[in-house]
């Protein structure tokens, strides 16, 4: 979701470092973007590890992320990204079913999919921080998506925009994909296990059909 439909990367990464600042834990803006995919409640425990050597508290981990999800709701709504609406009817009218697989609950975002990306990712075929146990880049959430899409896991392919989300869909056994949405390499996304990255959103939907071509003669 966030990074890939959605240009909202800058606005969590502000709202997190908002959190942060004012609760006396150092943080650099920029980790954030390495961070994402993970649930809120494993982000926070890792900077209260980093920081005071213990883990977070479950009201710590309550409480942090309600004043993110205020820090961001605040910053206004995040554009959809450009190019992922095209890219997301490339795939559809493919017949591919698509799987939402956020470690978000940002309830400000996934309100909006109906709307912006309408019959694409119904309430039926998401898998969000409330749905795991382990977030990216543990497999689990990729493998729960496969299990809502009902397919295995040599019928689905990951397209993800962030390290740790392609290292869960590499670690799940399917085909991934990245793309370059941010101010990560995509030397990043190659070395957690993307089979293949696109520089852009804009790339991607102007050739993935071409990509998924040559995936079905695999």
């Amino acid at each position: 979701m966030d990074g890939v439909l959605y240009d909202s990367m800058p606005n969590h990464a502000r709202a997190w470092m908002r959190v942060m600042t004012d609760s006396g834990i150092p943080a650099r803006e920029e980790e954030f973007f390495l961070y994402e995919g993970r649930t809120g409640a494993s982000v926070i425990n890792e900077m209260i590890q980093r920081t005071f050597g213990r883990d977070a508290t479950e009201d710590e981990k309550k409480d942090l992320y309600a004043l993110k999800a205020k820090h961001f709701v605040a910053q206004g709504g995040a554009p959809v990204m450009p190019f992922a609406q095209e890219f997301i009817q490339v795939l559809r009218s493919r017949g591919i079913n698509t799987v939402l697989v956020t470690g978000s609950g940002q309830n400000s975002l996934l309100s909006r999919l109906d709307d912006d990306y309408p019959g694409a990712f119904p309430a039926t075929r998401r898998i969000t921080s409330a749905s795991v146990t382990h977030g990216k880049p543990h497999p689990e959430p990729y493998l729960k998506g496969l299990e809502l899409a009902g397919v295995d896991k040599d019928e689905a392919i990951v397209f993800d925009n962030a390290p740790l989300g392609t290292a869960s869909g590499h670690s799940a056994g399917m085909y991934t994909v990245g793309i370059v949405t941010g101010p990560l390499h995509s030397d990043e996304l190659y070395k957690t296990g993307a089979d293949f990255v696109f520089n852009s959103m804009e790339e991607c939907a102007k050739n993935v059909s071409e990509l998924l071509d040559k995936i079905e003669q695999l």
